[in-house]
């Protein structure tokens, strides 16, 4: 039971972002939310993942998470902007009172609004599997602080009719210290939601414990290596493109590579029709002395940083396409660019594989202008004589 009139925002909003926050901090790289049921707070995690490349879903409630996974599909913007770092988001059906293989060697796990749901005498079982079993790095549990359930105006029992108790601070905070001790952890304790200012004495209206292992306990998968579930069962998996993928990086790269080159291209030939200019400093802001660093400057004019024509080409050097902060992120230095480009078809380089080269249309359609003028005179000297004309072969031969 949530009242809008007295948390805003509103109280699952404020413990998804203290899970967000969480993970901004402690950038754990697998994730696993027991008792995901509409999936919200994986939803959040996806587009605040930070270093998160496994993101787990798990509840009982098969019919909820067929809902709502499809929610924790890609974006277009995803495919267009692949991030650097992978993302896998997997969903099962599972009992948190299972142990389930695939389930160790978590850094962190989450229980939001999941541990009332559960009889007393599963709470046990519950402590096991997860502090006993999994013993991921890091576990947050909330649950509904039963003090603060008087000033939620119309409650008249607990806050769900499927909640089989709901406990005080005291009564959370014995059970999650002694789990503590049995199992290894430490625990900070805090929470969402507020209470009024003459009632703050109650703590927050959503309790919440922060685990964290003692560094002598191993939460190490079986054999080292991620297993397949084995109990639980898989009802959505989806990987996120990320530049982790050869081919998607190498088509991200050319992407931009190709982008940049033809940029500069357009912007020479609009430019004093092929006057020799360094583009580098000027298209990207930086500053001449920084310019000047990369090549031995000759005239007035830094060798290997101008746009120049070979022909029918225009060629743009490899050190002006790197200027790019996007294509720096992407290869870090000019050798590993200018080895990527190599290995694709869709490049062209020069002889001294320095520079990109790309076709002049200006050039290209003065030959096409030739070619058609050349064939108009084929086709009008072979064109037959019109209908009715007749052939006077006595005068031409004389």
């Amino acid at each position: 039971m949530e009242t809008p009139s007295l948390f805003s925002p509103p109280l699952y909003m404020q413990r998804h972002q203290f899970v967000v926050e969480f993970v901004k901090s402690c950038d754990p790289r697998k994730v696993m939310d027991l008792g995901c049921a509409d999936c919200r707070l994986l939803r959040k995690l996806k587009f605040h993942r930070h270093g998160i490349e496994v993101l787990v879903g798990v509840d009982i409630d098969c019919a909820a998470i067929r809902q709502r996974a499809h929610a924790l599909a890609p974006l277009s913007s995803d495919y267009l902007q692949p991030s650097p770092r992978p993302l896998t988001i997997e969903l099962y059906q599972g009992s948190v009172t299972e142990r389930e293989p695939y389930t160790r060697g978590f850094d962190l796990v989450t229980c939001i609004e999941l541990i009332e749901h559960l009889e007393l005498w599963e709470v046990e079982r519950f402590s096991d599997v997860v502090f006993g079993y999994m013993t991921p790095c890091a576990v947050i549990i909330s649950t509904p602080n039963a003090e603060f359930n008087p000033l939620l105006p119309g409650l008249k029992s607990f806050r769900h009719n499927d909640h089989k108790f709901e406990w005080t601070r005291t009564e959370f905070q014995a059970w999650a210290l002694g789990v503590c001790r049995q199992y290894g952890y430490s625990a900070d304790f805090t929470g969402v939601g507020e209470a009024p200012d003459p009632d703050r004495g109650v703590g927050f209206c959503s309790q919440i414990g922060v685990f964290r292992r003692h560094a002598d306990v191993s939460n190490a998968p079986m054999n080292n290596t991620l297993q397949e579930p084995t109990v639980y069962r898989l009802l959505y998996k989806v990987v996120y493109p990320s530049l982790c993928d050869n081919n998607i990086f190498q088509r991200i790269l050319v992407s931009e590579v190709l982008y940049m080159a033809e940029s500069l291209k357009r912007q020479w030939l609009v430019d004093k029709q092929g006057k020799q200019t360094d583009f580098t400093s000027r298209v990207h802001g930086l500053p001449s002395g920084e310019v000047r660093q990369v090549g031995e400057e000759e005239d007035g004019v830094v060798e290997g940083l101008v746009v120049y024509r070979h022909g029918s080409w225009v060629c743009v050097p490899l050190q002006c396409v790197f200027a790019s902060p996007r294509v720096q992120a992407l290869c870090g230095d000019i050798q590993h660019l200018q080895q990527a480009l190599l290995d694709d078809s869709r490049v062209q380089l020069n002889a001294e594989r320095n520079a990109i080269m790309l076709p002049d249309e200006n050039e290209v359609e003065e030959e096409d202008e030739v070619e058609k003028d050349e064939c108009e005179e084929g086709e009008s000297a072979l064109r037959p004589m019109k209908d009715g004309a007749e052939e006077d072969w006595e005068t031409e031969l004389g």
